[in-house]
C-alpha cells in the first residue's frame, strides 16, 4: 500500500522552499550582533513616509473588521495613477501572489513557461505548483537573451516571465529590444512583465510596460509596493492585465488576500510621489557611492537598474 506522501503531487515534492533574506533578529540570535545593516532583501531603508505611518495608526483601531475584499479604493487610486481601468487591476499579497495567480489561471498540466537563467526564483515555484514545465534559457551577460527566449517558445508554451529590471542581477531590457520581442511572441502566449523595481529606473531607454500593453494584448504587468514605497512588511502588489484575465484572476484569488493595513498604506503611499522621488534620488546617490567603493576595493559589479548591486566576489 502506498504511503500518503507517495500519493501526493511529486512535482511539489521536488521543489525547494523560497529562501528569503535572513531577518536581523535571526542574525542577532545566532551571532550576538546588534549593529546590523540588512542588504539581503532589497528593501527601502527609509520605510514608509510620514503620512503612511499616520494612516496606519488610525487604521489599527479597525483591525477587528475584515478588509474590503475587492480593494475598491486602492484599485481606483491605482487606476487614476496609472491611467488604466479599475477592472484591469488585480491586487495581491505582494506581487508574488499575483504571479502565482497568473500561473494558476493560464497553465494546464504540462504547459511550458519560458524564463531566463538568473530570473526571480518565484517564477519556477509558481510554474511547478500549477503543473507547468519550466524552460530556462541561458542568460546573456547575466541578463535575458530575448532571441534565445523566442527560440525556446513551442506550441506548448503558454507563459513567458520576464523581470525588467531583473532580480537578482539588476539587468534590464531596452525599449526597442522589448518591442521587437513582444512583436515576435505568438499572440496565444502571455508575456508577464515583472516591474517590481520600475520606480527605480531612470534610463531613458527603459520601457514602460503599461504603455506597451496598448499595442500588445498578450502582455500583463506586475508591480509592487514592497520596494520603493517601503511597504515590504505589509505585502501589497498588483497586476495590470486585460479584463478577461483580470476577471479570471479574481475568481481564483483568496478572499481578503490584501489586509486592511496594506490597503490603507498603499493608497496613501501612492499619493506621496515626492517621497518616492526622494527615495529614487537617495538610491542613485547610494549606488554611485557603493560602486566607487567596490571599484576601489578591486571588485566589479553588474550595471544595475534596481536598488541593489550584484557583485563579483
Amino acid at each position: 500500500m502506498a504511503t500518503l506522501r507517495e500519493l501526493w503531487n511529486p512535482d511539489i515534492q521536488q521543489l525547494q522552499p523560497y529562501q528569503p533574506g535572513k531577518p536581523i533578529e535571526a542574525l542577532t540570535r545566532e551571532l550576538g550582533l546588534t549593529d546590523i545593516i540588512k542588504l539581503a532583501s532589497n528593501e527601502n531603508p527609509r520605510g514608509p513616509g510620514p503620512a503612511v505611518r499616520e494612516a496606519l495608526a488610525k487604521a489599527a483601531t479597525e483591525l477587528n473588521r475584515y478588509p474590503d475584499g475587492s480593494g475598491i479604493r486602492l484599485k481606483a487610486a491605482l487606476a487614476a495613477h496609472l491611467d488604466v481601468e479599475p477592472g484591469h487591476v488585480t491586487l495581491g499579497n505582494g506581487s508574488n501572489d499575483v504571479l502565482e495567480l497568473i500561473a494558476k489561471v493560464v497553465l494546464t498540466p504540462g504547459a511550458e513557461v519560458v524564463v531566463s537563467a538568473h530570473a526571480f526564483v518565484v517564477y519556477g515555484l509558481a510554474t511547478i505548483a500549477a503543473g507547468g514545465r519550466l524552460v530556462e534559457v541561458p542568460a546573456q551577460n547575466y541578463g535575458a537573451d530575448l532571441d534565445a527566449m523566442l527560440a525556446a517558445i513551442t506550441p506548448k508554451t503558454r507563459l513567458v516571465f520576464l523581470a525588467n529590471p531583473n532580480n537578482p542581477t539588476g539587468t534590464w531590457v531596452g525599449g526597442d529590444a522589448l518591442r521587437a520581442f513582444l512583436a515576435a511572441v505568438p499572440p496565444e502566449v502571455l508575456v508577464v512583465l515583472d516591474e517590481a523595481y520600475f520606480e527605480y529606473m531612470d534610463d531613458p531607454d527603459y520601457p514602460d510596460g503599461l504603455a506597451l500593453m496598448r499595442s500588445f494584448k498578450n502582455l500583463a504587468v506586475t508591480r509592487t509596493f514592497s520596494k520603493i514605497y517601503g511597504l515590504a512588511g505589509l505585502r501589497v502588489g498588483y497586476a495590470v492585465t486585460g479584463p478577461v484575465l483580470a476577471d479570471l484572476l479574481n475568481r481564483v484569488r483568496q478572499p481578503f488576500n490584501v489586509n486592511s493595513l496594506g490597503l490603507v498604506a498603499a493608497e496613501v503611499a501612492l499619493a506621496e510621489q515626492n517621497y518616492v522621488a526622494e527615495s529614487r534620488r537617495l538610491n542613485s546617490a547610494g549606488l554611485a557611492q557603493l560602486e566607487a567603493g567596490l571599484a576601489q576595493a578591486g571588485l566589479s559589479c553588474i550595471p544595475t537598474g534596481c536598488n541593489f548591486l550584484c557583485v563579483d566576489m
